[in-house]
């Protein structure tokens, strides 16, 4: 039941992720930049998370383990900078659908470092996430009108990014505890954030007495429980299922998106919601399954 336990973190972490998005809706409709209320995130996880950071058991680190760690961190945070290029140029349904190729991208990464093919029960996830992204995500009534090139670009980057970023951080220190790991993670998509935005923050400076309601809920929706929740799953759980069960983001986001902005949700994405749940559910009843029988699951 551990396995199972430890989806389960994953799964309210993308859940967190998934939020995300309406929390930034209503921040750029109060007025403010995407580069203020990205940088403003993160800047205020790392505070939180250096304020918890002495009331929590710590361990020794390695200047190379904080430099993968802090590589990590920049994964998450371009997977933000490229959709929202992406969102920019194109449609959102087709920058949602481009992002979510992560699924199929985590079980790629996955079987080249397993060096063995991906079982069955993946591939039929994996499949049943695409379908059902497509449906989600609503391009089954808006149609590929208006497609630009490099916004495609920008999409699939963000999604080879996002798998990136559950890959690695299963794999990376795995031994430290979840909020010391977040730490550097955060520290590392704040100083590429500060690296691409640097300049711009600087000539305009960002209104820390308005932006501070939308950075706290940045900083805990899209930064703390995402990566403190992904840091305690994915090394216990191989890199495959964790981009399977990552997948939640997207029902999370438009449940997130009718509850907070008002949104209708079509018969479509209703339909879409389900083939992912679906999707994700699947390695889960085969790991209890696996796990009543006494036996180690197959994944």
């Amino acid at each position: 039941m551990n396995n199972i336990k430890y989806s389960l973190y994953i799964l309210i972490g993308a859940c967190s992720y998934g939020i995300l998005a309406s929390i930034v809706k209503l921040g750029l409709g109060a007025g403010f930049a995407v580069h203020e209320l990205t940088s403003s995130q993160y800047l205020f996880g790392l505070i939180l998370l250096i304020i918890a950071l002495p009331f929590i058991k710590r361990t020794k680190i390695t200047l190379k383990q904080i430099g993968a760690l802090m590589l990590t961190g920049t994964a998450l945070s371009m997977t933000g900078i490229l959709y929202g290029l992406s969102l920019e140029r194109n449609p959102a349904s087709i920058a949602v659908v481009l992002l979510f190729q992560f699924t199929w991208i985590g079980i790629v990464l996955e079987s080249i470092y397993l060096k063995k093919m991906p079982s069955r029960l993946k591939i039929i996830s994996a499949l049943l996430l695409i379908i059902g992204t497509v449906f989600a995500s609503n391009i089954v009534l808006g149609g590929f009108e208006s497609i630009a090139l490099d916004g495609l670009i920008y999409g699939f980057l963000s999604a080879i990014t996002f798998a990136l970023f559950i890959f690695f951080s299963g794999k990376v220190a795995t031994h430290v505890p979840s909020i010391q790991r977040s730490v550097y993670i955060t520290l590392g998509g704040l100083m590429i954030l500060v690296s691409i935005f640097g300049t711009r923050v600087a000539a305009t400076g960002i209104d820390f007495g308005g932006i501070w309601p939308y950075s706290l809920l940045l900083a805990f929706f899209g930064v703390i429980l995402p990566i403190v929740l992904f840091s305690l799953g994915t090394p216990h759980i191989d890199s495959g299922l964790a981009t399977i069960v990552g997948s939640a983001e997207l029902p999370a986001a438009v449940i997130a998106a009718m509850i907070i902005l008002g949104e209708q949700i079509t018969q479509a994405q209703v339909i879409g919601i389900m083939i992912i749940l679906l999707g994700i559910c699947i390695p889960q009843f085969q790991m209890f399954k696996s796990h009543r029988k006494g036996i180690a699951p197959n994944n």
